[in-house]
């Protein structure tokens, strides 16, 4: 009798609480009314633009897994997505390098220690008009092409009729112009014939339909051969095969930026893709860093044509007969 009693009791408590919860949240559970954690709540993430292609593709693969878990990810400039960061717009940020010295000093006069996690390698690609023969190009080239020493094509090439060198990136203070400044013309001013198309997309579009156009672009965006919006691409474009070698003696001292050339450190134009998560306990942004950087994640990283930060990748070398 005193069981059925307090299994009675039980029952009318727990569904009391089943009540106020629902009329707390206004409905049946969602990301929007239930409690943050590494599996469920609302996540905004700032993106560097470059990389939108594998990001959809890690929120679309994680949402399906959490249905309770909703990322809202804000595609923008890098320099955008690290200053959403540091004033609190979002907890999670996905750019191509660390912190600065003064953004951690900024941190800990707050007194959070932002979690950085590596988990990817990506790479620039350089891309070129299809009618565009020199697509060879040294990096002492593309040095000269990108602070404006070279402003005609005939300069990289005595037979090109191109006639006058347009240099194109994404948008103004993103990740790729940053990166040609530090890694290319090591610190010396871009050329004032550079200008910003305002997205990827519309940077192909520029590159596929001026003959004399040169752009850089992040490699997710052509790298997935089984994506069809990336074949699309490819056929528009031609992606520049680039050497270290000053007096390059064959075209075997050329590479692109394929998996096994980001795999063997041989293409020059590679760069690390970092989470950044400003969480100071282990929430939606932890879960989600966690997915990137985990076994799942990093599949969809092998998969896009990027490096994975963790795990094996069996390259081959095949010779002819």
């Amino acid at each position: 009798m005193k069981n059925n009693l307090f299994s009675l009791q039980l029952g009318a408590f727990l569904l009391a609480g089943i009540l106020a919860t629902s009329c707390n949240s206004g409905g049946p559970p969602t990301a929007e009314n239930i409690d943050d954690t590494p599996t469920s709540g609302v996540l905004k993430v700032a993106v560097d633009a470059t990389f939108e292609p594998i990001v959809k593709s890690h929120v679309d693969t994680f949402q399906q897994l959490y249905q309770y878990a909703k990322i809202q990810p804000q595609y923008v400039p890098e320099s955008d997505a690290m200053e959403a960061l540091l004033n609190n717009k979002v907890r999670v940020a996905i750019i191509s390098r660390e912190l600065t010295t003064e953004e951690k000093t900024h941190f800990e006069r707050l007194k959070l220690f932002p979690r950085t996690t590596h988990v990817a390698i990506d790479a620039l690609a350089i891309i070129v008009n299809p009618a565009n023969a020199d697509s060879l190009l040294t990096m002492s080239q593309l040095r000269d092409i990108f602070t404006g020493k070279a402003t005609q094509w005939q300069q990289i090439s005595r037979s090109s009729k191109l006639g006058d060198i347009t240099v194109v990136f994404d948008s103004n203070n993103s990740s790729t112009s940053r990166y040609v400044r530090d890694s290319v013309t090591h610190g010396a001013e871009l050329t004032k014939k550079a200008f910003a198309s305002k997205s990827n997309p519309a940077l192909l579009d520029y590159v596929a339909t001026h003959t004399n156009a040169i752009g850089v672009i992040g490699v997710n965006w052509i790298s997935d051969r089984d994506d069809a919006s990336v074949q699309s691409f490819l056929r528009r474009v031609r992606v520049a095969g680039i050497s270290t070698a000053a007096a390059p003696k064959s075209t075997e001292d050329y590479v692109q930026p394929y998996q096994a050339y980001l795999a063997l450190k041989t293409y020059p134009l590679r760069r690390n893709v970092y989470v950044i998560s400003r969480e100071a306990r282990a929430g939606l942004g932890t879960g989600f860093a966690s997915f990137v950087a985990g076994t799942k994640g990093q599949l969809i990283i092998l998969k896009s044509g990027l490096m994975p930060a963790v795990g094996q990748t069996r390259i081959v070398t095949t010779k002819p007969n």
